[in-house]
Parts: C-alpha cells; sequence; structure tokens
C-alpha cells in the first residue's frame, strides 16, 4: 500500500518538531544505500519538493543549506516518503558525489566489531 500525496497534503502531514524540524534520511535512489542523516524545517522541505534540489536546515551553522553547495556533491530528489508517524522523513536520492563531508560516498562508513548471538 502506497499513498501518493500532494506537495502541499505531504508537508502538512510532517510532525515537526519543537524547534520546528524534522528528521531526515537520505538514501541513494538506485541501491538503497543510506547516505546520510540531517534536518529539515517546513521552508526547506516545500523547497526541496517544489525544486528537487534537497536542501537541509544546519542546527551547527543555524542556517539553511543546500546539499552540495560548497563541495558541488548535490543531491536531486527522486522520491520524498514520510513514515506513518509523520516524525521522520526518507528522501531517495541521486547523489552526485560523495554525501559526506569527510569525503567518504556514505556517512555511514564505521561500524562496531560486534557480534551478535545467533
Amino acid at each position: 500500500m502506497t499513498d501518493v500525496l500532494s506537495p502541499a497534503q505531504f508537508v502538512s502531514e510532517v510532525a515537526f518538531n519543537a524547534d520546528g524540524l524534522v528528521p531526515v534520511i537520505a538514501q541513494r535512489v538506485q541501491t538503497g544505500e543510506i547516505l546520510m542523516f540531517a534536518w529539515m524545517t517546513k521552508e526547506t522541505l516545500e523547497h526541496t519538493l517544489q525544486t528537487g534540489e534537497v536542501t537541509y536546515f544546519s542546527r551547527s551553522r543555524s542556517r539553511v543549506w543546500r546539499k552540495g553547495e560548497e563541495s558541488g556533491h548535490t543531491q536531486r530528489l527522486v522520491e520524498a516518503w514520510i513514515d506513518c508517524d509523520g516524525d521522520v522523513l526518507l528522501m531517495k536520492v541521486d547523489q552526485i558525489g560523495p554525501a559526506c563531508h569527510t569525503g567518504a560516498p556514505t556517512c555511514f562508513f564505521r561500524r562496531a566489531g560486534i557480534k551478535p548471538d545467533v
């Protein structure tokens, strides 16, 4: 089951937190690889849905930033998804260049060396 919402309906379903932010997971559309985690405001979400240029809100810099504005490693929106509670977004993107500021292809390149009981 998949509900297809208009951009306005999509935004209205988002449960922004007390700071006006919603967590966002970026995923490479071609492979399903998780690229990064970031935050969006209502305004950056609307901009992303309207333009296809994935735009976030940087909490550390307290400002809006379009992914790749400095590095050139941009994200083009292919699909936007919202979870059942409306409090997490999934952006399926076409990533140009590495996603991580370290130059790694994804921000998730470190793994815990655990051996769970099976």
